[in-house]
């Protein structure tokens, strides 16, 4: 891990798919995200936002690949949403292909990304959605490696701008 965790609160769906969206806007090379959370917890909707932040067309609807496993989006990058909430060890990993994705030239957002900890390649995005009491969303960005990192960082100093997000210093 590089630098401390990044949180901040959203109060509803749509201002955690506009994180996502953000997010996406601002990543400029391949990068595998790791999203843990909760049934619930937003995890499909920031994914949704993120595909909106890499330019997939809007015709593509982005729903969580529980039964698929993964789905496939065209943008700025490929866009695979995964979903690992069906698979009970490493072995499934390896019979989806999830492998050879990983080294791909493309954006991973990986539900329930906390099944494959210790597979999840040294440079990436861990995003942990947690809900609150109030029904909000506390949401913790970990940055592992540089590029993740960097990606963080210029978050943390846009995000600090923008009134609806609930930054935690």
């Amino acid at each position: 891990m590089i630098g401390r965790p990044f949180r901040l609160t959203t109060h509803a769906a749509d201002e955690t798919r506009n994180l996502g969206r953000i997010i996406g806007k601002r990543i400029e090379q391949p990068l595998v995200i790791g999203l843990s959370g909760d049934l619930g917890s937003g995890k499909t909707a920031f994914v949704q936002g993120l595909a909106a932040g890499l330019d997939v067309p809007a015709e593509f609807y982005i729903t969580s690949p529980t039964f698929t496993l993964i789905n496939e989006y065209p943008g700025r990058f490929p866009l695979f949403h995964i979903d690992l909430y069906r698979l009970d060890d490493d072995s499934d990993l390896e019979d989806i292909g999830l492998d050879e994705l990983l080294y791909d030239q493309a954006i991973l957002a990986i539900e329930w990304a906390e099944k494959m900890s210790q597979s999840l390649p040294a440079e990436h995005l861990a995003i942990k959605l947690e809900i609150t009491e109030n029904h909000s969303r506390r949401i913790s960005l970990i940055a592992y490696g540089h590029q993740a990192f960097n990606l963080v960082k210029t978050l943390e100093v846009s995000l600090d701008r923008i009134e609806n997000f609930d930054v935690q210093k």
